[in-house]
Order: C-alpha cells, then structure tokens, then sequence
C-alpha cells in the first residue's frame, strides 16, 4: 500500500513542481501549487516512515563514527525537546565504526527524542551515550554474538507499561491523544535499524524512565567507505538516441515521459 501510495504522491510532486518552475511568485496560483507540493511532501514522509518500518525503505550506507552522527544532529535535538528538558552527552572515545544511512539514522534519533520529550511534560533530562561492546551468545537470545556499536537514549520520564511496550513498535500505535502523532516513530525507528543489521533493546517501567538502546554491528573499514560519489550532470548532450521507458504504471509513465522530453528540448 505504501508503494502503490507512494506512486500516486510521485505524479502529484512531480507535476506540481513542474508547474511551479513556468511561474513567478506573483503568480495568482503560485502560492496555491506551493501548498499542494508541500502536502504532497508531508504524505510522501509519511509514506516514508511506513516504508522504514517495512524495512523497504531504499538506505544508502556508509561507514560513520556514531559520535559524529550525534554532534551533527545535537542541534536540532534541541531545538526539538525545548528549554526545560536537558541533553547530556556520554560519547566513548574511541568509539568503534558502523555502516548506517546517516540521513535515516537522523531520524531515528529525532523520533526518539520526541518520544522521550512527550515522556517528560514537566522537564527532565535525556541522556545520549555510545560505547562499544561485545556480545557472548549466553548475553542474550536476541542480539547475536558479535562486536557491536551501542547507542543509548534514556530519559526519567513516565515510562511504559508492560502491556504499552509489547506494542510499542507497532504501526499507528501510540498512547497519545487523538491528532498529536501517528504512531509511526518507533516503528520507523525499529525499521530502520533492522534494515541496518542492528537490534533495539528497551528497558522502562511507569515512573522510571525509558532506555532504548540500539546495537548496531562493528565495522573494520575506511572511514566514509561505501559512498556513491556525486554525479556532475553538467550540459546535458543532445543527440538522436532514443530512450525507452518502462513503468507499468501509466501516470508515472506518462510524467517520466514529460520530464524527459522538457529536458530533451534544453
């Protein structure tokens, strides 16, 4: 569903941006097909989301030091949870390398920061902290032995009931009231963190606080590995070859085809 979603949201986007580039501002219906593209775009996140917890949703990994991921993002963690709830930081060292999506892995930081910020309405404090560990294969039935990358988000929030965590991860659950989320944070976090080979482990209880600690397995490489350099399009070559599309769906066919032929009259 989220595929075929996503298909209809592509032609929206795709057609409103079109229209978008032949007008001006001052355009009567420029403003009008703004907010269509940003609605779209607001789906299309949505979409985004359900594909994540699906573990469909397209990553593009690369080799990362957890602690660079949590400094760059730190910023606007705090602009997220507010004044009255304070962010520590607990970053190992010499901290062990991993293969993650870093825009993907942005987000489960952010849902997670959110979530701990609806735990804790009064203020309190969220602490962040990575570290490396090893895992015998009696430690645990679910995380298998290995070298791992730990990060750890808690908060002293309200916590969860035993019968609130064995659903916590499911799509559109959420205990929030009715048009204050649509339960799809800590389904995308567990999607997205399954897609990248990691395990999340989460320890709470009502009046104590919420741990979510994501292992994700150590890697030996270079540092950045596994990154698509950029392609430079520069002037596109015109020429008399022919380009054949194939999409069984005909609206998205037919935009492709649209697209296509604009650029082919540059």
């Amino acid at each position: 569903m989220a595929h075929d979603f996503n298909n209809l949201l592509t032609v929206i986007l795709g057609y409103s941006a079109g229209l978008l580039e032949k007008r001006k501002a001052s355009d009567p219906a420029y403003s009008s097909l703004v907010e269509i593209r940003s609605a779209a775009q607001k789906a299309a996140d949505l979409t985004s989301r359900l594909l994540a917890f699906s573990r469909r949703q397209v990553l593009r990994p690369e080799v990362l030091n957890l602690n660079a991921v949590v400094e760059d993002v730190l910023g606007m963690l705090r602009r997220l949870i507010g004044d009255n709830i304070r962010i520590v930081t607990k970053l190992e060292a010499d901290l062990g390398l991993v293969r993650i999506d870093s825009a993907s892995f942005h987000q489960v930081m952010m849902n997670l920061a959110a979530n701990s910020r609806d735990a804790m309405p009064r203020g309190g404090t969220l602490v962040i902290s990575t570290s490396n560990i090893a895992m015998a294969s009696s430690q645990t039935s679910v995380i298998p032995q290995g070298e791992y990358v730990r990060m750890t988000i808690a908060d002293n929030g309200i916590g969860m009931s035993r019968e609130v965590r064995s659903h916590m991860f499911e799509p559109f659950f959420t205990t929030k009231a009715t048009g204050r989320g649509t339960g799809l944070g800590l389904s995308a976090v567990y999607g997205i963190v399954q897609q990248s080979a990691g395990h999340v482990a989460v320890e709470s209880e009502l009046g104590r606080g919420t741990a979510f600690h994501i292992y994700l397995p150590r890697v030996y490489a270079p540092l950045g590995a596994i990154v698509a350099a950029p392609v430079e399009l520069g002037n596109l070559p015109g020429g008399p070859e022919t380009i054949l599309v194939v999409e069984d769906r005909e609206d998205v066919r037919t935009l492709t085809v649209s697209i296509l032929r604009g650029l082919a009259m540059w």
